[in-house]
């Protein structure tokens, strides 16, 4: 069974804690409710492939409703602005591929669930931005997913540093506040928007006349994975369908897309950027080729066995019936 290694905390002789599943529950539990409950700003850094970015974050929760604005100080500007967990605005490199779903809450984060796909434990105590944090250790047990090492803050339950890891215990990303002010409630000033930040549309609770039935599935996902959102869309101009579908156990995520091809030079694709694996493998069917690209953070061979399970079902229901 592979362990997240914790070497900063035996570097600096931070107090290990004996491992109790059920209390790294209940923190993992405090911690689900404590973006819901608690405001706060402060100032964080992201780290993926080697880069890093800063990044300040205004968070204010009044009467249940939550909204959150957060800016890029590093870099190109890049800003974004949510109500409710649901995107309103962005700018920068963020424009692209942004949509929103009406009727799609916040994921649950569900420690009795999750502890069945990875060990749960308290593995010691920190110190990040000036507070005390206890450390969770989220070790998968199996090979289709990462580890993940976070710092609770020990008052407020809110994760003060985490760190994804993949099996040989190599870092793929970090975040990790630097200032954290839980005192000081964000004013409506710090979450205005800015005039760089451009709204995004919500998608329409109804179909429109380009949707059609979702017609793929996948032969094999890890056990945990369900499917959340699926959709196919007809492009208006060249008629091809365009499927997406979503997978996640309620911590890692990943999607899939479908779309046919018809050149014969498309090339499979293999590539990874930090957490992020990107996979596509051309699959045949009955009714053509078609190019199916895994996107998500998980292993790369994991992305890859599930490109090549993924199966059209009307073209299988096609050749049953002839």
């Amino acid at each position: 069974m592979r362990a997240i290694p914790l070497l900063p905390l035996l570097l600096s002789g931070w107090l290990v804690l004996p491992a109790h599943a059920d209390d790294a529950q209940d923190l993992l539990k405090r911690l689900a409710q404590a973006e819901q409950q608690q405001s706060f700003q402060g100032t964080f850094v992201y780290e993926r492939n080697g880069s890093f970015s800063t990044h300040r974050i205004w968070h204010r929760v009044v009467d249940g409703k939550v909204r959150e604005h957060m800016l890029q100080l590093d870099g190109s500007a890049q800003e974004v602005l949510r109500v409710d967990g649901l995107t309103q605005c962005v700018s920068g490199l963020l424009v692209s591929g942004i949509t929103n779903q009406p009727d799609s809450p916040a994921r649950a984060f569900d420690p009795k669930k999750l502890s069945a796909f990875y060990e749960i434990n308290i593995v010691g105590k920190s110190r990040v931005a000036g507070r005390n944090a206890i450390i969770v250790a989220l070790t998968p047990r199996d090979q289709h997913r990462y580890g993940i090492e976070l710092h609770v803050d020990s008052e407020t339950a809110l994760p003060l540093k985490s760190l994804l890891l993949n099996d040989k215990g190599q870092l793929l990303e970090r975040f990790q506040f630097t200032e954290l002010d839980t005192r000081d409630i964000p004013t409506d000033q710090m979450l205005e928007a800015t005039a760089d930040c451009k709204p995004v549309q919500t998608a329409s609770a109804k179909e429109d006349s380009s949707s059609v039935p979702a017609t793929w599935r996948s032969d094999w996902v890890p056990d945990g994975f369900q499917l959340s959102r699926s959709s196919a869309r007809q492009d208006p101009t060249s008629k091809v369908t365009l499927t997406s579908l979503m997978y996640d156990d309620g911590l890692a995520r990943f999607s899939v897309f479908i779309e046919p091809v018809n050149a014969t030079d498309t090339a499979d694709i293999r590539t990874q950027l930090g957490p992020t694996v990107a996979v596509s493998r051309r699959v045949a069917t009955a009714s053509g080729d078609a190019m199916v690209t895994v996107v998500g953070e998980i292993p790369i061979g994991t992305a890859e066995r599930i490109a090549l399970s993924m199966r059209n079902v009307d073209s299988q229901s096609k050749q049953v019936a002839k």
